[in-house]
């Protein structure tokens, strides 16, 4: 009896820092990204950027995701997910404290570093909620999309507070998420522990070898997972400009982006939850597409702050939902965890391509006809594109 209680508490202690570990490695996985975009203003004026330079600072990490995602799968199978997860954990923490010194050199250097640290999570988080939790994909999705969601809601809001309001300077604003960064470090540390009991490698089959990439689902799971990225990562970094331009303060700007986010949080938790008990999602896709639709439309008009308010809340509402979506696919369209990663290591390399594309070009779009019309009207075709690959992606077929 005393055997089984003890077998009993090292269980739940290990489930405990696992659900800890999966938590705080999704909080780290947005804030280092969305903190930019609400003082990327004072940036470009202290080190005198261009639209187009500044829009590297979203792009970057982002061409990072497409280079190292499919390396992933294959570092994981050598050295196991929890070691992996660790290692990309303090590549972030080195990348944020480089990130925030003053100079273009070592701007650009931590983005790239917390880039790569950030793809490592990106891709195996979905594959850890599919081989530890296969039966509640879509709950334990729910929950880390969330946790992402808060936390890059958070960092939005408080940039311009951090840098501005209190005197503090926009390197002080990038450099305070190295603390849930550190936070994460230890709890995967300890996780590491248990490489070699639990975890369940992904191992080297004839389907890991290229096959997923002649998967016609697998291809609309990345374009989905690619364009809503586009759609995100763009509007994080240039949507306070945009309001700005509507004739809202920066402050007032970096408080609604970080709005449409929390707005977004109960479709993160919700929509994976209720989407799983479907056999078609297709249907929610075609809904979330909707909303962003009027969204990003509206704001090609004139508006009153109430009326910018709904756009922006509807915009938070489709993304964060999307996005949801989009983690569950990888697990939801695959057959075990070893496809999951598979899956997952496509649909980030090749979707986040085209979400790198997405502030440099909306940048320099705005660059060359100083409007915002064209960067808008952008996104609507943009936002089409999701609806018509995500419905392909919600079909009840695996890869």
């Amino acid at each position: 009896m005393d055997l089984q209680k003890s077998i009993a508490y090292h269980k739940s202690t290990y489930v405990f820092f696992l659900i800890s570990g999966i938590l705080f490695a999704a909080f780290n996985l947005r804030p280092a990204i969305t903190s930019v975009g609400p003082i990327v203003g004072m940036i470009q004026e202290d080190l005198h950027l261009s639209h187009f330079t500044a829009g590297l600072l979203t792009s970057l990490p982002l061409a990072a995701f497409a280079v190292v995602s499919p390396v992933v799968p294959i570092i994981s199978n050598r050295f196991g997910n929890e070691r992996t997860i660790l290692f990309g954990l303090v590549l972030l923490v080195i990348g944020i404290f480089s990130r925030s010194v003053t100079s273009v050199f070592f701007l650009f250097t931590g983005t790239l570093l917390i880039g790569v640290g950030i793809a490592i999570s990106n891709v195996l988080l979905p594959v850890i909620v599919k081989e530890k939790f296969p039966l509640k994909v879509g709950l334990m999705t729910s929950v880390y999309s969330t946790a992402m969601g808060i936390f890059a809601a958070v960092a939005s809001g408080v940039s311009i507070p951090i840098a501005s309001d209190f005197g503090y300077g926009w390197e002080t604003a990038l450099i305070v998420w190295v603390i849930p960064a550190i936070i994460a470090v230890f709890i995967w540390g300890y996780l590491s522990r248990f490489h070699g009991e639990r975890n369940v490698q992904v191992k080297k089959t004839d389907r890991a070898n290229g096959q997923i990439w002649r998967s016609s689902l697998a291809w609309q799971v990345a374009l989905f997972t690619g364009f809503q990225s586009f759609l995100f990562y763009v509007t994080v970094t240039w949507l306070p400009e945009i309001l700005h331009h509507h004739g809202l303060d920066l402050g007032t700007a970096g408080w609604l982006l970080s709005l449409s986010q929390f707005v977004g949080l109960p479709a993160s938790f919700f929509v994976p939850m209720i989407a799983a008990k479907f056999r078609s999602q297709s249907v929610f896709v075609v809904i979330l597409s909707i909303f962003s639709l009027i969204g990003y439309g509206g704001l090609l008009l004139p508006a009153t702050y109430p009326m910018l308010v709904l756009y922006i809340s509807l915009i938070g509402f489709a993304l964060n939902g999307s996005f949801a979506l989009a983690l569950s696919f990888m697990g939801m369209r695959a057959r075990d965890a070893r496809e999951s990663a598979e899956l997952s290591g496509m649909a980030q390399s090749f979707g986040y391509i085209l979400a790198a594309i997405g502030p440099i070009f909306i940048g320099y779009l705005f660059d060359v006809t100083g409007s915002w019309t064209w960067p808008l009207v952008t996104l609507l075709i943009v936002n089409g594109l999701v609806m018509i690959f995500g419905a392909g992606s919600g079909r009840n077929q695996f890869v």
